[in-house]
C-alpha cells in the first residue's frame, strides 16, 4: 500500500509539473500567434504600398 501511495504522489506531481509546462507553452504560442498576425498585416500593407510588381523575365530587374 505504501508503494502505491508513493507512486500516486509521484504521478500527481508529474501531472502538475506537466500542466504548468503546457500552460506556459500556451502563453508562448499566443504571443507568437499575435506576432505572426502582426507581421502578416505589415507585409500586406507593404505589398499594397509598393504595388507588388512581378518580373516576367523579359524585364530588367531594378538593380541593373
Amino acid at each position: 500500500m505504501q508503494d502505491i501511495e508513493e507512486k500516486l504522489a509521484h504521478l500527481i506531481r508529474t501531472v502538475d509539473d506537466l500542466s504548468d509546462i503546457v500552460a506556459r507553452q500556451q502563453k508562448d504560442i499566443d504571443v507568437l500567434t499575435r506576432r505572426v498576425e502582426m507581421l502578416m498585416r505589415r507585409e500586406a500593407e507593404r505589398e499594397a504600398d509598393a504595388g507588388a510588381h512581378i518580373y516576367t523575365g523579359q524585364e530588367r530587374p531594378p538593380h541593373y
